[in-house]
């Protein structure tokens, strides 16, 4: 189902940074000039919606120097292919997440997972608006490329991945250093359909790969400094990062 995308789905962030809301998930635009860096591409379904979102803000599909994927579950990297197709855009990603994109093996939750939890509030709904949203659809990455650096990335807003596995063994959060900003992607949410948690939380359980590995994440992201979160579901947090991977973990303990 195409998602049609509203003025008040881009948040300007930054004078250059935007977050963009799709299908219950959030891709990033950080334009430098006539030139972007894409951080995550929503569903498949979110297609048209991430083309409308670069035309808003005075771009086009041969703008993006890059697609960078958090991590390669279908609401996230669902116009990734076709943007690497169609428009010759390169979508790098960490080594541990080259695999799971190119679909070697999928690595996200099952819909027999999703039936077992489906007698908890938000659930059901969420799942048939995953499945409209093309959450099960084969969406693979056919030459996806890992980082070829370490470090601070040669792309518009210096993007610098930190590696935040839990989620999925290759997920990375990218730091903007420069404009004190974090992509946490899903190492750090501050809402979903299934949570009755507002705020800085981890996912429920049902979406990890390794819950334990992901608890460990939001230490490496409270040592990062940025005063503004962007997560990959959920509403932009004003605040550091220090504090919301703070009080995820709290809320993951309690």
């Amino acid at each position: 189902m195409p998602r049609i995308l509203h003025d008040d789905d881009i948040v300007r962030v930054e004078s250059n940074v935007y977050a963009v809301s799709g299908s219950n998930t959030n891709w990033v635009i950080v334009k430098d000039g006539d030139s972007c860096t894409l951080i995550d591409t929503g569903y498949p379904g979110d297609r048209d919606a991430v083309l409308a979102s670069l035309q808003a803000v005075g771009l086009n599909p041969r703008s993006v120097a890059a697609v960078l994927v958090t991590h390669a579950h279908n609401d996230h990297i669902g116009a990734a292919e076709h943007l690497r197709a169609a428009y010759d855009v390169p979508v790098l990603m960490h080594r541990d997440e080259v695999p799971h994109a190119r679909r070697d093996f999928l690595d996200q939750v099952s819909i027999g997972q999703v039936l077992a939890q489906a007698w908890r509030p938000g659930v059901l709904p969420w799942s048939l608006h995953a499945l409209r949203s093309g959450g099960t659809a084969h969406v693979p990455v056919r030459e996806p490329q890992v980082f070829p650096m370490p470090g601070q990335l040669d792309l518009p807003g210096a993007p610098t991945p930190v590696h935040t596995p839990g989620h999925t063994k290759g997920h990375c959060a990218y730091h903007l250093p420069h404009s004190g900003i974090l992509i946490a992607g899903d190492a750090l949410v501050t809402a979903h359909p299934t949570s009755r948690v507002k705020g800085p939380q981890l996912l429920p359980d049902m979406f990890h790969a390794d819950r334990t590995r992901a608890l460990s994440s939001l230490a490496v992201i409270e040592g990062l400094d940025a005063g503004i979160v962007l997560p990959g579901h959920g509403p932009v947090h004003h605040g550091s990062a220090k504090e919301a991977a703070a009080t995820a973990s709290e809320r993951a303990a309690g």
